[in-house]
């Protein structure tokens, strides 16, 4: 076959094939310009998906009879005044995107400059134009698109149905959103409002939580951590979640760099890495961040939809966010989520009374004070109130009571004084105006992690010799791993050697774990080198390894405390950076004002 260029309603069929995958990139594409227009007000109009209407109107500044009718040419943008690729101030630049739009649907374009007597119009069919005619309409742009992907039916078979294609939609208008708190957004599907943000008021960051509070949800306010920093030209602002505030996927994390929607690898990494200590694998933080880097020194031309971008200086940047979340958790380090639902504890349940009923009392070791409980029961549809038993009291540890009249206030943390202890797993503890509940387990868990990466700082850690050595079975890519790994583990204070064909001999343990299974502890920490490959460091990794030995050397749920010993777990959480939250991310306690406790008997 010959070579020969291709019709010009082809090439741009091509060309919208990479910019417009769905209705959500129509959308996109079109909210940008508006905001490249300078528009305050921007509404999104759907009908089935946006597969058959898509409809977005703005307050910008609109354009003129000669601007409209070449900015359907491919390549015609009012966005590089100096033809500079490095020196890109807004979202557009391509000047692909309503080409590509038209090519592929029926498109409809009213416009109209403030000054102006009279707005333009011009249709423009499967990318055929017509005369740009004149009409009335309000100042701004209104873009009307029908039929998309018509001209290429190909490509709607990949489309989802109408309501997911609604979501991607919707996600992307918040996405934009998040970026532009003092514009107002509203979307619109099959005549319904789906989404409503007014523009913000106040400073940057105050219309930027209130944009953030409306799209990911009131708890994200009481549960994040602002961030604002600066390095070498890059500043990173914004807020993270705390580590026990997590999602299941990273559908929370929204990343803009110079407020342009972005996906970036680097920085999705970076997040991962700087919340590796504290939050388990499988879960995601929240996050919105905000990069302001010099344009100079970004590269947004690497893909057509320009959701990925190019640093000049990766290593500054995910240094840089990694400090910035690493330090930010550090100063809520003794915190953790306060996503409590009252109402899910506040419920009074009658049940019928019954003489052979016998009230079940839960154990609880309380050292300053002993109460009964009672409960309200119907028979009959009256109500009475059922005997009370003979009280007993079942301690998870008998010791002698504690007066607390001689503890110096000043003694008392943030998580005030030990009180009693439930099912040998939760204690309870008093401050003055809060009731504190605490997962002994977690919180330990937390305590020895924190102290095994203080012995690595140390470049040592004191190990616990065995009396008599442990034999461990392992398969063989076990076994050859974690002797490979041997030198470093040593260093924690766990000495193995190897030991016939597929088992290991364990000489010694941390000796900060105590007491501990250790054929247990080699089987996990063999089974999560290997999970890991052959392409990891172990150095890298030693703080997983810690969090590992951290589980293995806790003091377990089911374990009975005596007072001191409880109130020594307390002291030690208030001492211990991110004792807030496990090595899992699981909270290490739950914070119950008293304020909201007497709500629920409402003593208002």
């Amino acid at each position: 076959m010959t070579i020969r260029i291709l019709p010009s309603n082809l090439v741009n069929q091509i060309a919208a094939g990479e910019v417009i995958e769905k209705p959500a990139s129509v959308v996109k594409e079109l909210v940008e310009n508006s905001l490249d227009a300078g528009a305050s007000s921007i509404e999104v109009h759907l009908s089935d998906g946006g597969k058959t209407f898509i409809k977005i109107v703005d307050n910008g500044k609109g354009m003129s009879k000669d601007e409209l009718e070449v900015a359907v040419e491919r390549h015609a943008t009012s966005k590089l005044p100096d033809d500079n690729l490095f020196n890109i101030c807004f979202f557009g630049f391509r000047g692909e995107a309503l080409p590509s739009i038209s090519s592929v649907s029926r498109m409809s374009i009213l416009t109209r400059r403030e000054n102006d007597e009279n707005g333009w119009k011009i249709n423009v069919d499967g990318g055929v134009k017509s005369q740009v005619e004149p009409v009335a309409c309000n100042k701004g742009t209104t873009i009307e698109v029908r039929d998309l992907f018509y001209a290429t039916p190909a490509r709607l078979k990949f489309l989802k149905s109408s309501s997911g294609e609604t979501a991607s939609c919707v996600d992307v208008v918040e996405r934009i959103a998040l970026a532009n708190p003092n514009v107002s957004f509203m979307l619109y599907a099959e005549g319904k409002k789906k989404l409503f943000y007014p523009a913000g008021n106040g400073d940057l960051f105050e219309a930027r939580m209130e944009r953030l509070v409306a799209v990911m949800g009131k708890e994200f306010r009481e549960n994040s951590i602002l961030i604002d920093t600066q390095r070498e030209g890059v500043s990173i602002s914004g807020y993270v979640s705390l580590p026990t505030l997590n999602k299941a996927n990273s559908l929370s994390q929204f990343l803009f760099v110079n407020n342009r929607v972005v996906r970036d690898k680097l920085l999705l990494g970076a997040i991962k890495g700087a919340y590796s200590d504290v939050l388990a694998s499988g879960r995601y933080p929240m996050c919105a961040l905000f990069f302001d880097v010099s344009p100079q020194d970004v590269d947004v031309n690497v893909h057509p939809t320009k959701a990925e971008v190019r640093f000049y200086d990766n290593n500054l940047v995910r240094g840089l966010l990694v400090s910035s979340i690493k330090n930010a958790l550090a100063r809520a380090s003794g915190k953790t989520s306060n996503t409590l639902d009252l109402s899910q504890i506040a419920r009074v349940e009658q049940v019928a009374f019954d003489d052979n009923l016998s009230l079940n009392e839960p154990q609880i070791y309380n050292p300053a004070i002993k109460l009964g409980n009672y409960q309200s029961f119907s028979y009959g549809g009256s109500k009475r109130q059922a005997d009370l038993p003979d009280l007993e009291y079942k301690f998870s540890v008998k010791t002698e009571e504690v007066d607390y009249s001689d503890v110096v206030q000043e003694e008392i943390g943030a998580l005030g004084l030990a009180k009693a202890q439930i099912n040998d797993t939760y204690i309870i503890a008093q401050t003055p105006d809060s009731l504190i509940i605490v997962d002994q387990h977690a919180a330990h868990e937390r305590i020895v992690m924190e102290r095994l990466k203080a012995g690595l700082e140390a470049k040592n850690q004191a190990s616990q010799i065995l009396l008599i050595p442990e034999i461990v079975d392992l398969s063989m890519s076990e076994k050859n791993k974690l002797l490979s790994a041997s030198d470093d583990l040593a260093k924690l204070g766990l000495e193995i050697e190897e030991f016939g064909t597929t088992a290991v001999l364990v000489r010694s343990t941390p000796a900060l774990l105590g007491e501990v299974d250790a054929k247990a502890l080699v089987k996990d920490l063999a089974e999560q080198i290997v999970e890991w490959g052959s392409g990891f460091d172990l150095k890298e990794k030693l703080h997983l390894v810690c969090a590992t030995l951290a589980c293995h050397g806790s003091v377990r749920a089911g374990r009975r405390l005596n007072i001191e010993e409880m109130n020594k777990l307390l002291r030690d959480m208030e001492k211990t950076p991110h004792s807030g939250q496990c090595n899992h991310g699981r909270p290490t306690y739950v914070e119950l004002k008293m304020k909201d406790i007497a709500h629920l008997f409402d003593r208002n």
